[in-house]
């Protein structure tokens, strides 16, 4: 069993209100920093309110919507009236942080696309400082598939955990990510040498900030992936690809990667994409007892690496990264796995001290948590305690 004494803290949020957020005119819910549990009928808007804590960080949400999809929609509206918000009081390392994101009303009295900030009152610049005050984890049942589906979805999922250990990650992800953008136009404009040099100049010091990054998260997760119950299996992982196997760190890394950017010029204008970079790396997962890869084990054998994975990554954060366990959201968590995975997994949120937040439509899959948790019953936008 994991030894609480290495965590510190954990983050928790013990206040939540939402105004025009989904199915919510408006919702004010306090609660203490054990689990929450949130259970309910199918559309009753439990992860709605998973999807509303997602936006404490940066990034579209556990959802991957569009910013102005969560703006509540009323009967006869085509498009929303209201700016969505969100406030939550979170407790943290660093003492209790009142934090809000939402939309504003666009220059023509329409609902805004552009996403705000404040911490403590006070604006923020960019929504990435929001998880200087709020590291959040969370898993979904649409990433059930996670490895069977592409690359990108799986490289999503790591930057996800990256973010968790270091907040700048986001921001280095966004530079190249622009970079990329602004060099396969210059390529497809023959555009000016000395621009597209300097373009390429900024790919390879935000590429290679990325790739470390998530180099260094991998080597987190390896330290704490051993099983702390035959529950959730034990697993192996590495990052693959050919800009992987060539990556150097620190100046002669930047160079090499700079040099290999020129000499594919010629085949990125061909092939309308840059052919190499951080962004054709994979995440590759070995179940080991199984001694095969994650993508040929059973759907069961699937969903308990990747809870394997996440809590990994939530012992890491605890023990090396902020020091404290992040904030777990776990959609539907508990529907898929047999009653034994369903203890250990209780019992492991709660030997970490970390609030997770757990939907789910029998409030029964969620009795062996007693009083170790707090339930709600979710129903027509309000939530009562059970």
């Amino acid at each position: 069993m994991y030894d609480p004494a290495v965590s510190a803290a954990a983050y928790a949020v013990i206040r939540l209100a939402l105004s025009a957020f989904r199915s919510y005119e408006t919702l004010t819910l306090n609660v203490d920093a054990r689990p929450v549990v949130l259970t309910g009928e199918n559309g009753a808007g439990k992860t709605n309110i998973l999807e509303a804590l997602s936006l404490l960080s940066p990034g579209r949400g556990l959802r991957g919507a569009a910013l102005i999809d969560s703006a509540r929609l009323l009967p006869g509206e085509d498009e929303p009236q209201r700016p969505w918000a969100v406030a939550a009081t979170v407790e943290g390392p660093d003492g209790t942080f009142d934090v809000g994101t939402g939309l504003h009303h666009g220059k023509d009295g329409s609902v805004g696309k552009l996403r705000a900030a404040h911490i403590n009152g006070a604006a923020t610049a960019a929504t990435t400082a929001l998880s200087e005050t709020c590291r959040v984890l969370w898993l979904t049942p649409a990433m059930d598939r996670l490895f069977l589906e592409s690359p990108g979805d799986r490289r999503r999922f790591l930057d996800r955990l990256t973010l968790a250990f270091e907040p700048a990650h986001g921001q280095h992800a966004n530079a190249y990510d622009k970079a990329v953008r602004e060099r396969l136009r210059l390529l497809k404009d023959n555009g000016d040498r000395d621009w597209l040099q300097a373009i390429e100049a900024q790919m390879a010091a935000s590429g290679l900030a990325v790739a470390n990054a998530r180099a260094r998260t991998a080597e987190r997760l390896k330290a704490d992936l051993p099983p702390l119950t035959d529950a959730f299996p034990e697993a192996s992982l590495a990052i693959t690809g050919s800009f992987e196997e060539s990556r150097m760190p620190g100046d002669e890394g930047e160079a090499r990667f700079r040099e290999e950017l020129a000499r594919r010029r010629r085949l990125d204008t061909d092939a309308g994409r840059t052919t190499f970079g951080p962004h054709t790396a994979d995440l590759a997962v070995r179940h080991l007892g199984r001694n095969r890869e994650a993508a040929d084990c059973s759907t069961g054998e699937q969903k308990a690496l990747l809870i394997g994975l996440t809590l990994a990554a939530a012992r890491a954060q605890a023990r090396t990264g902020s020091g404290a366990a992040p904030l777990l959201l776990l959609d539907e968590i508990a529907a898929h796995l047999d009653a034994r995975r369903r203890a250990a997994l209780f019992d492991e949120i709660c030997a970490l001290g970390a609030q997770a937040w757990m939907t789910g439509t029998d409030p029964q899959l969620f009795a062996e948590m007693g009083d170790r948790g707090q339930g709600f019953y979710v129903t027509n936008g309000t939530l009562n305690p059970i």
